[in-house]
């Protein structure tokens, strides 16, 4: 009988750790949590929005939670050169061995929350027609990129804005890029832009 209660413990005690690690509960109460994303060309720091993007914020911090975006690469920076501009900078999905890394469950598209991938903001990336299929990669619109809002089919979901560290995100727009065999894209970082950290701030910051 010892043994039986015992385990049960260790079960709920295990449950109730990685439910504590879960986004829903970290800072639970601010519609505006900020993180600071800490690169190896610098720091960006951004602001969530809860109030329009509450499982795609949830989710992210999540992630943020378990560590598992350190060691993390954006293995995309990539340009719209027929016209000229800046377009996307995507990570968090690879390491730097561009080895896929743990996905949790897909989470359902909030793109309709009324928050446009203006430069700067932050969005969930998914596969190519699969708009609920978002999982841990996440991109900035380094360029206002009004065809990745919805209209008559889903967009992408903002669901935050750079509040610092614009230039560190023009460096890495900045890198040189190249095809990558094993993920089979061309614009790949010759030299990956690593992922060291990502934090929360305290909520006064």
């Amino acid at each position: 009988m010892k043994r039986i209660l015992l385990l049960s413990f260790i079960l709920f005690f295990a449950h109730s750790s990685f439910a504590a690690t879960e986004g829903k509960f970290i800072q639970k109460d601010n519609m505006f949590p900020r993180v600071e994303i800490v690169t190896t060309l610098g720091s960006i720091v951004v602001e969530m929005d809860r109030s329009r993007a509450p499982i795609t914020v949830n989710n992210f911090l999540t992630y943020v939670a378990d560590g598992s975006y350190q060691g993390s690469v954006f293995h995309r920076v990539e340009r719209d050169e027929d016209n000229e501009r800046d377009f996307v900078i995507q990570g968090g999905g690879y390491d730097k061995d561009y080895d896929g890394l743990y996905e949790g469950d897909p989470i359902f598209n909030e793109s309709g929350n009324g928050l446009k991938n203006d430069m700067y903001s932050i969005a969930m990336a998914y596969q190519d027609r699969q708009p609920h299929s978002g999982t841990r990669q996440f991109f900035f619109n380094m360029d206002d990129n009004d065809h990745l809002n919805p209209g008559r089919d889903w967009g992408f979901a903002v669901f935050g804005m750079v509040m610092d560290g614009y230039e560190t995100l023009d460096k890495i727009m900045r890198v040189e890029t190249a095809f990558n065999e094993k993920i089979g894209y061309s614009f790949v970082p010759k030299t990956p832009v690593v992922i060291l950290n990502v934090k929360v701030l305290d909520a006064n910051q």
